[in-house]
């Protein structure tokens, strides 16, 4: 009788069930992201305020965070990399203290002026969360599930964009395959901690919808169909995105490798980083690349063309690619996303008169692309694209996206399986 009960429950009542459990993780997640995300928002302004004061405390905040992961959170100082262990079956826990421990680590790197993102720590909440609720339901496959659905809220409530929150969880951790029996808890999960977050005052979203002339939207067409020289330019810096996005992967692992190997012990390790980090950070113009760099993504999108033109130099993308991977490989915590969607959206205003594309349309592309090819994902980052900038911009974003996902090199910051094709 059990044996029928079991299988019922399973055939039947699975995805409900775990639909339902969905709703209430986002709704938790969501308040968790607007929490961590308000914190971020005021270490971040502090920090900006007064960054002759924090930054050269750099190193100082890096030995704190990299003591108290020794202390407290011996294992989860792997963050996303203990995330894709359980959801591939190499490993079976990730503890709950996981998320206090991600939060205040990555509080503190940005307060003191790390540059480095916010996505990992709203995932790995997520994931620590669903994972958990996971292992009091007896349900095939749950685990993997709620985690999957917990990538996406945790995404969603942070930035606000649940249709690309949806398409990352489900994509990312097997480069070219959807985890599909995961779509509607995912999705579930990924509208209610966007819901959530927003009635708590989640204040981190980025949002460009209208920035755009009307006529931008038709930029594929002219008066005799499809433009083929501007789909042949897209194409061309979509190959460039790809190139900039896979090798901001590969570097970072290399970097990863090379830190680890030359300064084993995580304490020294993170305090030479975080000098070395301090030092450039105010050599160059005192926290112009700290934090999530969405400094730079303001000055291309909030002025005019030829303001962006004025503000943005060549050399920014290089400068925030280099220190992002410095502070990311050397120990302090965040994420890469948000200063990926910086270095993407630099990187296209700097080649912008090269191939031929208006600034702004090729800096939204470069924001969207690059995160794509760093990621090795293909229809999340077309979909942040067009919830950040607009749905009319969605075929630029299709074309630029495939590119770059095909000249990515098949990298990922994210440690995925690879699909084998027999």
């Amino acid at each position: 009788m059990k044996a029928k009960t079991r299988e019922f429950v399973q055939k039947w009542l699975s995805t409900p069930i775990l639909t339902a459990v969905a709703l209430v993780l986002g709704a938790i997640v969501g308040v968790l992201t607007a929490f961590f995300g308000s914190g971020l928002l005021y270490f971040s302004n502090l920090r900006d305020a007064h960054p002759l004061y924090w930054i050269p405390a750099l190193a100082i905040a890096g030995v704190l965070i990299a003591f108290a992961y020794k202390k407290f959170g011996k294992g989860t100082e792997r963050g996303m990399d203990m995330v894709f262990a359980v959801a591939h079956g190499k490993e079976d826990k990730i503890p709950l203290r996981m998320i206090p421990m991600v939060i205040a680590g990555t509080w503190l790197t940005h307060l003191f002026g790390g540059s480095a993102g916010r996505e990992g720590v709203a995932m790995q909440i997520g994931a620590t969360l669903g994972h958990n609720i996971s292992t009091k339901i007896h349900i095939d496959n749950a685990s993997r599930i709620l985690l999957v659905a917990g990538m996406a809220a945790g995404f969603a409530g942070l930035f606000q964009t649940p249709l690309a929150a949806v398409a990352l969880a489900l994509e990312v951790l097997l480069a070219g395959h959807l985890e599909l029996a995961a779509l509607l808890p995912a999705a579930v999960a990924a509208f209610a901690a966007c819901k959530v977050s927003q009635m708590f005052g989640e204040g981190m979203a980025i949002t460009m919808n209208g920035i755009f002339p009307d006529d931008t939207a038709r930029i594929l067409w002219n008066d005799y169909g499809l433009d083929i020289n501007i789909i042949l330019r897209l194409a061309i810096l979509g190959a460039l995105f790809g190139i900039v996005g896979g090798g901001f992967a590969k570097v970072l692992s290399l970097a990863k490798s090379f830190a680890s190997k030359k300064f084993p012990n995580p304490i020294k390790r993170i305090a030479i980083g975080g000098i070395a980090i301090s030092v450039l950070l105010l050599v160059f113009w005192q926290g112009r690349y700290a934090g999530l760099g969405t400094n730079l993504i303001d000055m291309i999108f909030s002025g005019s063309e030829a303001s962006a033109a004025l503000e943005i130099h060549a050399y920014d993308w290089i400068l925030k690619f280099a220190l992002t991977i410095v502070t990311i490989a050397v120990g302090f915590k965040g994420g890469e996303v948000t200063p990926l969607f910086a270095i993407g959206a630099t990187f296209g205003t700097f080649v912008a008169t090269m191939v031929g594309i208006p600034l702004p349309l090729a800096a939204a592309l470069g924001y969207a692309a690059v995160f794509g090819a760093a990621t090795n994902t293909l229809f999340a980052p077309m979909l942040i694209g067009a919830e950040v900038f607009g749905f009319e911009m969605l075929p630029a974003f299709f074309i630029v996206c495939v590119a770059a996902y095909v000249c990515n090199g098949g990298q990922s910051i994210y440690q995925q399986k690879k699909l084998r094709i027999r």
